[in-house]
């Protein structure tokens, strides 16, 4: 165990006493896929911020010239980018995905706390503890609050961002009471209570994704689901459903110099695309991509795709800079486009 780290969640360890369970199993299909995760939990780290155990999986080159921090969305863990995480790490991108406080394999917040501003500390906690000094962010749905908090204080140390399935929704007073009741009345009270599978599929394929998912990754849905805390379910609708957060967006993004690419689904009934472009066109220095045939759960229905974007973000910003320092020693400026 490195320096920092601390014993594992007790929903660590029960999921891995499920694995060696499932490993034993008789079907050839669910064998395979434990022996899949088993060698995946080999990255699982913990450490504790501000007080409460986190979990996080480290993967890549540890000499990698880029390292991505992935932060995962509203009632979501870790698991959503398990197949991004291997396509950035065949391209020796050091990946570093962790599970938000009341998320995932992390604990609760010990003093329940789950405000975008803590969870900007946390983030701010857990980079320093790594010794991160420089780095890209992803981070799709709840996970971009959380990184622009935390841009407009340290935004010298990322260099590029990279947001899946956000954007400046319209707010109003009435939907800034309805959301906090209505999003943890289905989630918390109805679909985590489901323990089959293929219902909460059939929700997703209607709701939510616009490309059909493997039973394994319906199962990280359900797992989501089981995992989170209540609290956490109840502070974070309020916090992103609030009319000073909503309304501040456009500003924090017109603040930021950092490179931000804004990636929608055009099958969005969530975060509609053109939210998405509407926030675009606040941003300083952005580029804005939509893709035709995605719904809300992009790192679930397209891996492949959502990893060669934050690759091509990360390798655009590399180019860019690069001709920046090429005309600047020939005393030109060099405009930001949006593409």
């Amino acid at each position: 165990m490195s320096a920092g780290q601390v014993k594992p969640t007790a929903k660590f360890e029960s999921y891995r006493l499920d694995i060696e369970k499932r490993l034993k199993a008789s079907n050839k299909r669910v064998k395979e896929y434990a022996a899949y995760q088993k060698k995946l939990i080999e990255q699982s780290c913990f450490i504790e911020l501000n007080g409460t155990v986190h979990h996080y999986h480290d993967s890549g080159p540890r000499d990698a010239k880029d390292v991505v921090v992935l932060i995962h969305g509203w009632d979501c863990w870790w698991m959503w980018w398990h197949k991004v995480i291997g396509v950035l790490n065949e391209q020796g991108i050091r990946t570093i995905a962790y599970d938000l406080k009341g998320h995932g394999w992390s604990d609760d917040d010990h003093v329940e706390d789950y405000s975008l501003s803590s969870y900007s500390k946390d983030l701010r906690c857990f980079v320093s503890a790594l010794g991160l000094t420089r780095y890209h962010i992803a981070a799709f749905s709840l996970g971009p609050f959380i990184a622009l908090d935390y841009a407009m204080q340290y935004e010298q140390d990322i260099a590029t961002m990279t947001f899946f399935n956000f954007g400046y929704f319209p707010n109003s007073p009435f939907l800034s009471k309805f959301i906090p009741i209505f999003l943890p009345l289905v989630f918390d009270k109805v679909l985590r209570k489901i323990k089959w599978w293929p219902p909460l599929y059939l929700y997703a394929r209607i709701t939510l994704a616009r490309n059909p998912a493997t039973r394994e990754d319906i199962i990280i849905g359900v797992d989501s689901l089981k995992f989170i805390s209540s609290e956490a379910i109840r502070q974070t609708a309020e916090q992103i459903s609030q009319i000073e957060v909503t309304e501040n967006l456009p500003t924090q993004v017109a603040q930021i110099k950092t490179p931000i690419l804004f990636v929608a689904g055009k099958g969005d009934q969530v975060v509609m695309w053109k939210n998405t472009q509407k926030l675009y066109e606040f941003a300083a220095n952005g580029r804005f991509v939509v893709i035709k045939k995605c719904g809300h759960l992009i790192t679930i229905e397209l891996p492949q795709r959502t990893a060669e974007l934050i690759a091509e973000n990360i390798l655009f910003n590399a180019q860019s800079q690069a001709s920046s320092n090429n005309e600047s020693s020939h005393g030109e400026r060099n405009p930001v486009a949006k593409l």
